[in-house]
């Protein structure tokens, strides 16, 4: 197989207190074509990140090459086409959706399917990248994922499938953010009381948001790392606040600046201020990155 096209989702990350654990795919996609080649690198980036040059320092490539390495695939050549869709720098994963492109289109090229197998080795792998597994774990699988790290050094995550009634809306602003960015502005350390509360709420979001969305108004509450990064986003959080105090389940979608909104009917109460940013209805993606040879329909 010397060519492959990946279909990669978006993903939404911590969903209130569950941080570094817990993600949601999202059905907006990037979608990238890998040709092997015989020397360098070549390509092109349409939509998102349209200005990114193709070279061995972009991501997608940098993650192809690492499971090239992994699975001892001779890749001396790349020719990338990227069509992306998925927001960069707005909390809903863009950057873990280029790595699972890149190592997804290696597995695909080595004919190594992701599956029961060869998943928990790619998502390590993936995972490694950013280090926490939550976006990637959920643009692998699909679906709602759960995710830790063993031994301080291994990353592990379970596909939960969600409740068939939810019904995600996304408001992106205009406004960038790097994770880097907002990760600094969190505390080495928070009350004992806010880590309870943080346990708690993070098991609840799982309940929730599998068996019983009736509960998703408290399980997504947060004082593990929202409040500590408002300066970062203060209209995310003022639109997050709104929704909540109208009934409506909201969360700053990973290091923002996107809200993520699970309203019960999945439409927007008429009276919160949305001005600003753009709202999305985006089922959740239910099966996760996909892989096919080009020009066939084999997977």
């Amino acid at each position: 197989m010397r060519a492959v096209r990946v279909t990669v989702p978006a993903s939404a990350a911590n969903l209130g207190s569950g941080f570094d654990a817990l993600g949601l795919a999202l059905a907006r996609y990037d979608v990238v074509e890998v040709r092997a080649t015989g020397t360098g690198v070549t390509g092109t980036v349409t939509g998102e990140g349209a200005d990114l040059v193709v070279d061995e320092k972009h991501l997608v490539v940098r993650a192809l090459r690492a499971a090239a390495d992994r699975l001892g695939l001779d890749l001396p050549g790349v020719e990338l086409t990227c069509v992306n869709a998925i927001p960069h720098a707005r909390g809903l994963g863009s950057s873990a959706a280029a790595i699972v492109a890149g190592i997804a289109a290696g597995y695909a090229l080595a004919d190594r399917p992701l599956d029961d197998d060869t998943r928990a080795d790619a998502l390590d792998l993936a995972a490694s990248f950013e280090g926490h597994a939550d976006n990637v774990a959920a643009s692998l699988s699909g679906g709602l994922a759960l995710a830790w790290v063993e031994d301080d050094s291994t990353y592990r995550a379970v596909r939960l499938e969600p409740h068939a009634g939810l019904r995600p809306v996304v408001l992106v602003p205009e406004e960038h953010s790097a994770t880097s960015l907002t990760r600094g502005l969190l505390p080495a350390t928070v009350p004992h009381a806010d880590a309870a509360f943080a346990a708690g709420r993070c098991a609840l979001a799982v309940h929730a948001l599998t068996a019983r969305p009736d509960l998703l108004l408290a399980a997504t509450a947060d004082r593990l790392h929202q409040d500590y990064r408002e300066s970062a986003w203060p209209n995310t959080m003022r639109v997050v606040r709104e929704l909540r105090a109208n009934g409506v389940p909201a969360t700053v979608s990973g290091a923002g600046p996107t809200v993520l909104a699970l309203p019960p009917d999945g439409a927007l109460p008429a009276g919160v201020d949305t001005g600003g940013f753009a709202a999305l209805d985006l089922p959740i993606d239910r099966h996760g990155v996909r892989a096919e040879r080009i020009g066939t329909n084999s997977r």
